[in-house]
């Protein structure tokens, strides 16, 4: 199985998102900003970011696009709920500058477990 990284500020997301991966048999890394994700993945990259939009420090763009200029290769699903914006245009941006798939917040495990298995398809 894969190697994940969750990058969200909500505990609460980066847990639930580690159970569902964790019963998939994937290997799950979580971080709670974009900062520190990305210290972590320019040492030691992964398969597949899940990652928040709206975080401290380096948001979820922000580190979105750090990533694709050092690791265009890499596989990342950006997630949000929009904040104070509309969810669709947060996403809609994200995948503009490069999010290989965009997943709107609330979502169920299995559109989450859909979306993984979608992106870690591609290039297998």
């Amino acid at each position: 199985m894969a190697k994940v990284m969750v990058v969200d500020d909500d505990v609460a997301i980066r847990h639930a998102l580690n159970r569902v991966l964790a019963a998939e048999g994937h290997e799950v890394l979580e971080e709670s900003d974009g900062k520190s994700a990305l210290r972590h993945f320019t040492g030691d990259p992964v398969d597949l970011v899940v990652c928040d939009v709206f975080m401290p420090d380096m948001d979820g763009i922000q580190f979105l696009m750090r990533v694709r200029e050092a690791f265009p290769e890499a596989k990342i699903i950006m997630m949000s709920g929009g904040g104070n914006l509309p969810a669709t245009s947060v996403l809609e941006a994200a995948k503009a500058l490069g999010a290989d798939r965009v997943v709107p917040k609330p979502f169920s495990s299995s559109e989450i477990r859909e979306a993984i298995r979608d992106v870690l398809a591609v290039g297998d």
